[in-house]
Formats: structure tokens, C-alpha cells, sequence
């Protein structure tokens, strides 16, 4: 590991909420430094300290510098109010909390400048919040969400928890929108403490709750692109008609292989496909042949830009966003049954033992000799072939041993593999979701999924023994802190933790609990302790694979960083490229770190954007359900409630203390828990429970339950929300975040049914009610039910 990775991990060490002071000898042995290491270590922290990042105080002990005065971030509100600054400046102390009352308005994504202020000591490490100076750039200003008219006040109530408060508008007939209308809103003027936020309406999306407005109100709300530019789309067309099969002599004929694709049912774009040949001493040649887009989408020309702009495909229910056009995705890119297509092929040596002894890369034609869908596959290995010829079940048959054997190696390796359910959406003939189904979890999707890593790794081994600079695809090892975390919840669990985050540890606890009803929250714990995966130049090698060096090289079509690799794939092939000095315009160190962070960012847009419309087609079904009792898991625990995930639907909801059974509970969001005094019942992370669904807010993408039952009582009315040793507290007051002191101690909460409504001289104290979206029209006015 180079002195710069080993310089951002002990940054990442030292800014974790569980780091005290300490020397550098102290903080070596605590970040498990060996002394093979240390020389490196020390000359990372020589430099880190040389550049103001790091501070030796008192004694040598090591510490971050403190923060400035001010700083500028990116802002990420709370809907209790508070929230937080991620500084834009890597040297800076982490995310900033920002007590409520002090945002300034701010929305989340606005770029922000932040006064920073003490707020005491913990320990030995100061304490510090921040206060917003100014907005000084609205990441957007349009919203999407329903029109509504309360009182003949027209207003937008915004979808999601970007936006909280309605917007009012004016005279939302001009663009002939009725009440219950999707629309998109643009603000005019952004609520402060007495003055409402207004806008106007400048696009009606259709009427609420339709499929197709449900899919547009997401693309417009995470401002994902829509249609391809005219140029763009005329572009394609030309390379398309421009594309001659047998224009190439360069490349190398594989038309009359046996070659398959295996995908999901509804794909349309396929860029891979397989091949095996048996070859001396038991040896297996594995062929992965990926769609040769670098052959029609060349560096700077329009359809690069575009690509480059979107960097990935977005993939709705129903609905796909491609990076390319559908002419090339779904047409010449495509690697479609019989038809001759360019690809990049990486050819594979294997001995028995799954061993790589050697591989080679070309530019191929093929010709898929079948497209199977993933079921067709399986059900072909489970003896039940159809009409699929010999030979491409044999191959079925050895694609199937040699990725037994991979698996076999891999894991030995280290890869870690976790077991956690998953869900596809059911549809009716109008695309309206019903219901959901397991997803498929038959080992023809692990045959794939072995050879994909292969040639990824493979393509990753060339470049780093080229020593060409190029994007990686990266999963850092986890944070020291979150090691911490982790030892404290399987403690509580009765499994005994790991010292460090060692893969082979992890192994054997998910070995362990394999079967057991601990199962889904160790291997969720273990999710949730890991670091994302992101693109970036450095050698950070991939955690959960146990790869040194790995790119993503496998789907060009949906991928830019897949295109990247392959035009430096194509340039080796060609014969220019043997070292780094080969390249003219090698691309720096930084516009590496641009691109790889851009694509990135795009890449989470996109997963969050999948995600919410998921938990919205979801919703829908559940607002049907309300009033029913369903099976749930425990999977957090915060200090406002428990989440709970419905076992048929994998989605998570709330369920708050005071719809637990009326008891006093002591809340340890450490170890993942609470416990009950009297009964001395205990909830945990991974226990089943029995919950009613009480609430579905569409708008708000929540979802709230009630206690049916646990462990043998049922759920009691009475008594109050308490918190902290029996002190009483308004509950109004409980949604304002985190304490000065920002301690995350234990704290209880007597759960039951909400106290009466306020009295100044009273003991008693109501709890707020959720807060609605929609406005008051009067003081005097009732509300409609939302």
C-alpha cells in the first residue's frame, strides 16, 4: 500500500467518533500497524502533519487540526430539524451537525457556508456545531409532488424529504391542473420563520398514482435525463447503419463457437456472453465476451459526451434510461441471438483447482449461438432441458462445474458472501404493481456473477502490470470504528466479535449463524459495517472480493467506466500499449479522481432513484393493507423507535416507543437494543416481531407500525413517554436531534399510550402528532385528513 493510502486510512482512523489522542507508536498498535509497516506509517504521518492535516500537540499525541472559523459544504437536513455539513474540504473534521434553528432555511444538496462553534468536551476531544451563514447555492428549485387545495389555497405538497412545508401557488389553472395532479413546482421564495414558501406550477406530470407518472415524477425529481439531444440520436443512427460485420480484419473469428448469454427475462441490451473449451491436463478455458462498444462510441465524439454526461443506465420498474441509444443498446452493441456482433474478449486459463495459470485478451466477432433467461438456464442444470441443443447444454453443464470450482477458490480467498433476501415486483396487464415475489436465487445467477469477477479481475491484472493509470473500481476496508460498533452488537448477540474486520473472522461468524433465526441481522450488521464500493485511480483493492486490483470492464453498454477499460483494452490489443509511456495522452492522477468521483455520483443517483420508486410501488400495495398484521424483523434501532422490516416486502417502518407494550425501556443503539425494565423483555436487531401497519404516508415515503405482538405479550395501553432515568419530557421536544453534549448514551423512554393534552402545572404532557404536509388555512380552520 502506497504512503498516500496508508496517509487517508490513518485520516479515516482518526476521525471516527470512538478516537482519543493518542502517540504515534499508540496510534500504530491501535490501527494494527505491524512493525513491517510502521516506516511507512510514520513517514504518512510526517506528511499528513507537513500539510496541516494532522497536529502533534502536547506529548507528540496525534490529532486533527481544529476546524477553522468557517466552512463551506453540502447540507443534508433532517426532517426533525437538525442536520448536517459535509465540508467540501477533505482536511476538514468530518460532517458538521447543525442544531435546528440554525440552518438558514437550508435544503438538503444546497452548498452552504457554516460558522463552526465549540460545544464542550467529551473526553479529551472538543465538540464542535455549526451555525449557516448563508445559502450559497441551491442545489434545486424545482420539487415534484401533489397539488392539493385546502380552503381555496392552492398549494404543492413535495414528495420525498428534501422539501419539508408545502409550496403555494397561484392560479394552478393556467396550466389547466386540477387537485390530485403530479407536478413539478418551481420555488419562488423559500419559507423563513413566519413566511410561507411559494412557487409556481411549470409542468403538469399527469394524474397521481399512475405507473407512468410514478416513473417520471422520479426521473424529474433526481433530475435524471430524458430524451437522447436530436444530434445525439442522429449520431447513433449513422454509426449504426455504418456497422459492416465483416469490416474488420483485425479481429478474431469465433462466429461458429458455441457462445451463450444468459440474463434476466425482460433484458433487451446484452453485452455478455460465454464460452468454455476444454483444453490439455484438465485445464478449462473460460471466454467472456463483453459488447465492443469502443468500436462505435470513439473518445470526444457526441455520443461520447452524452455517455460521459450520464456515465450509467437507470433501470425502473418497466422503464430502462439508457447511457446510449436504444440503436446501439438494444441494436449492433447487443450481443443478440445469431446475429454477428464486436466484442472484447478475455480468455481465461484454469487448472482443476480454479487456479488462473494464464489469459489473453482479443477483438472477436461472434455470433450468440442461444439467449437463455436465467430460469430457462436453471431449470436446463436441474435436468429439465426443453429443446436446448447438446452442445449448449454441455456447455450449461460446464459453466456450472468451473463456477463451483471458483466459488470454491474465491472463498478460500477470502470473498465474502452474504445472505440477504431480496424481492422483484409483481405486475398486472397495466403495469400497476400487486404483489412481490422472492427473487431467484438459483446458481445459474452465481455462474454469471463468478465469470463477470474473472474477467474484471482479469482486465485489472493487465493494467496493473502495464502500470497504466486507470479507474478502478474500489471497496476500502471497513473503518476501525464501525469495527467497534460491529464487536458491540454480536456481543450482544452471544457471538463472540472479531478483534479486527478480518474477512476470514467475518467468514466463520456468518458460517456460524447460517440457518439460525441471528441469520439476517449478522449478515445486515455486516452490510451496514462496510464502506461503499466507488470508482477511483487508487490502489485500494476490493474488500468484500478480496481483490488486489479490479475494474469494471464487463458492461460497456450500461457503464462508462466499462468504456474507459476497454478502449485501454483496445489499445493493448492493438499492440500500443505495453507501458504507460505508450499512451500520448495519458489522463492525470486528477482527472482520474473527476471522472472516477463524477461516475460515482451518477451511480447513487441512479440506486437512490431505483430504490425510492421500489419503496413507492411498495407503498401503494401497503396503503391497501393498513390495519393488518404482518411479520417484521427488527433491523434498527434509533433513539425515537425501532425499524422494522416486513418479511414479504422488504421494506423498513417505524415503529416508535410509544407503541411498544407499557414498560420502561433503556435504548442502546450500540448494541442494537432495547430493553425493558420491569418485564425485563428485551427487542434486539434481528428479532421477529408481529406489527400492524398503522400509517402509509406515499408523499413522505414512510411507512408506521404498531405492536401486534412479541415474544408472548401482547401490546398494553397506558402511561407516558419518559427519557432519561425517569424524568419527564414534553414530547415536542424530542424531535430536535441530537443533545448539546452530542452524547449517544443509553437513554430510556416509558412506552404507551400518549398522555393528554398539555397543562402548564401539570405532570402530564401530550405528544405532538406527526406533522402533517398540508397548511392551515385559518387558525380557526379544521384540516382536512391528509
Amino acid at each position: 500500500m502506497s504512503t498516500e493510502d496508508v496517509a487517508e486510512q490513518i485520516l479515516r482512523f482518526i476521525k471516527s467518533s470512538d478516537y482519543r489522542p493518542q502517540r504515534i507508536r499508540a496510534l500504530a498498535r491501535s490501527m494494527g500497524i505491524s512493525d513491517a509497516e510502521y516506516g511507512d506509517f510514520h513517514l504518512a504521518v510526517k506528511g499528513l502533519k507537513k500539510t496541516g492535516r494532522l497536529v502533534l500537540g502536547s506529548n507528540n499525541v496525534v490529532t486533527l487540526p481544529q476546524p477553522s472559523g468557517k466552512i463551506v459544504g453540502t447540507f443534508r437536513l433532517n426532517p426533525r430539524g437538525f442536520g448536517f455539513v459535509i465540508p467540501e474540504n477533505p482536511d476538514a473534521h468530518g460532517d458538521l451537525f447543525v442544531p435546528p434553528g440554525d440552518t438558514k432555511n437550508a435544503l438538503t444538496g444546497d452548498t452552504v457556508e457554516a460558522k463552526v462553534v465549540k460545544r464542550g468536551k467529551r473526553g479529551d476531544k472538543m465538540l464542535f456545531e455549526g451555525r449557516i451563514i448563508e445559502v450559497l447555492n441551491r442545489a434545486q428549485n424545482h420539487f415534484v409532488g401533489e397539488l392539493l387545495n385546502d380552503f381555496n389555497r392552492w398549494f404543492v405538497r413535495p414528495d420525498g424529504n428534501t422539501f419539508h412545508g408545502p409550496v403555494f401557488v397561484d392560479d394552478p389553472g393556467a396550466k389547466s391542473t386540477k387537485e390530485g395532479d403530479q407536478v413539478v413546482v418551481e420555488i419562488t421564495r423559500y419559507p423563513t420563520p413566519g413566511r410561507e414558501a411559494r412557487g409556481v406550477i411549470v409542468r403538469v406530470l399527469g394524474e397521481r398514482g399512475l405507473p407512468e407518472v410514478d416513473t417520471l415524477s422520479m426521473v424529474v425529481q433526481y433530475q435524471l435525463p430524458e430524451e437522447f439531444p436530436p444530434e445525439v440520436l442522429q449520431a447513433a443512427g449513422e454509426v449504426s447503419r455504418g456497422y459492416d460485420p465483416q469490416g474488420d480484419d483485425g479481429r478474431v473469428d469465433l462466429s461458429k463457437e458455441t457462445i451463450i448469454t444468459i440474463d434476466p427475462v425482460d433484458a433487451r441490451d446484452f453485452d455478455d456472453a460465454i464460452s468454455l473449451k476444454a483444453l490439455p491436463k484438465g485445464q478449462m478455458e473460460l471466454g467472456v465476451h463483453i459488447a465492443d462498444v469502443s468500436h462505435f462510441v470513439q473518445p470526444g465524439s457526441i455520443l461520447d459526451q452524452e455517455a460521459a454526461a450520464r456515465t450509467t443506465s437507470v433501470y425502473f420498474p418497466k422503464h430502462v434510461i439508457p447511457m446510449l441509444p436504444e440503436v446501439l443498446s438494444n441494436g449492433v452493441c447487443s450481443l443478440q441471438e445469431r446475429e454477428p456482433r464486436f466484442a472484447k474478449s478475455a480468455f481465461i486459463t484454469y487448472d482443476r483447482s480454479g487456479n488462473v495459470v494464464g489469459q489473453r485478451f482479443a477483438s472477436t466477432l461472434i455470433r450468440s449461438t442461444k439467449r437463455l433467461t436465467y430460469e430457462q438456464a436453471s431449470a436446463a442444470l436441474e435436468g429439465k432441458p426443453g429443446r436446448l441443443s447438446k452442445k449448449v447444454l454441455a456447455l450449461l453443464k460446464d459453466m456450472e462445474s468451473l463456477a463451483k470450482t471458483i466459488r470454491k477458490r474465491r472463498v478460500k480467498s477470502g470473498m465474502l458472501v452474504l445472505d440477504l433476501p431480496e424481492v422483484d415486483l409483481v405486475y398486472d396487464d397495466k403495469d400497476n404493481v400487486t404483489g412481490v415475489t422472492p427473487t431467484d436465487t438459483s446458481f445459474s445467477h452465481t455462474i454469471i456473477e463468478m465469470f463477470m469477477i474473472e474477467a474484471n479481475e482479469a482486465v485489472g491484472r493487465l493494467f496493473a502490470d502495464i502500470g497504466v493509470p486507470h479507474l478502478r473500481r474500489v471497496h476500502p476496508d471497513p473503518a476501525e470504528s464501525t469495527a467497534k460498533s460491529l464487536g458491540k452488537f454480536l456481543g450482544a448477540l452471544g457471538i463472540k466479535p472479531p478483534s479486527s474486520l478480518d474477512r476470514f473472522a467475518l467468514q466463520g461468524i456468518l458460517k456460524s449463524v447460517k440457518g439460525k433465526p441471528e441469520s439476517f441481522a449478522v449478515n445486515l450488521a455486516l452490510l451496514k459495517s462496510m464502506q461503499t464500493a466507488e470508482y477511483s485511480p487508487k490502489i485500494l483493492g476490493h474488500y468484500a472480493l478480496a481483490g488486489e486490483h479490479y475494474v469494471h470492464f464487463t458492461s460497456p453498454i450500461r457503464r462508462y467506466p466499462d468504456l474507459t477499460a476497454h478502449r485501454l483494452l483496445d489499445a493493448y490489443i492493438k499492440d500500443k500499449l505495453h507501458t504507460k509511456s505508450d499512451i500520448k495522452s495519458m489522463p492525470s492522477d486528477a482527472d482520474l479522481r473527476e471522472l472516477g468521483a463524477h461516475c460515482s455520483r451518477n451511480e447513487r443517483r441512479a440506486e437512490a432513484a431505483e430504490r425510492e420508486l421500489r419503496l413507492v410501488k411498495i407503498l401503494r400495495i401497503l396503503e391497501s393493507r393498513t390495519g393488518d398484521s404482518v411479520e417484521g424483523i427488527v433491523t434498527g434501532v434509533t433513539n425515537f423507535g425501532l425499524y422494522v422490516q416486513l418479511r414479504e416486502y422488504l421494506v423498513d417502518g417505524l415503529l416508535r416507543f410509544e407503541e411498544l407494550a407499557d414498560d420502561w425501556w433503556e435504548v442502546d443503539v450500540d448494541r442494537g437494543c432495547v430493553n425493558a425494565q420491569r418485564s425485563g423483555e428485551r427487542i434486539s436487531i434481528g428479532q421477529e416481531l408481529e406489527v400492524t401497519i398503522s400509517r402509509v404516508d406515499i408523499a413522505g415515503r414512510q411507512l408506521n407500525l404498531a405492536l401486534s405482538e412479541f415474544v408472548g405479550f401482547k401490546r398494553r395501553a397506558g402511561g407516558r413517554v419518559h427519557k432519561g432515568g425517569g424524568k419527564r419530557l414534553n414530547r415536542r421536544n424530542t424531535g430536535k436531534g441530537p443533545k448539546k453534549s452530542g452524547r449517544q448514551g443509553k437513554k430510556k423512554f416509558k412506552a404507551g399510550k400518549k398522555p393528554k393534552a398539555k397543562k402548564p402545572k401539570s405532570k402530564k404532557t401530550k405528544a405532538k402528532k406527526p406533522k402533517s404536509k398540508k397548511p392551515r388555512a385559518k387558525k380557526s380552520a379544521k384540516r382536512k385528513r391528509g
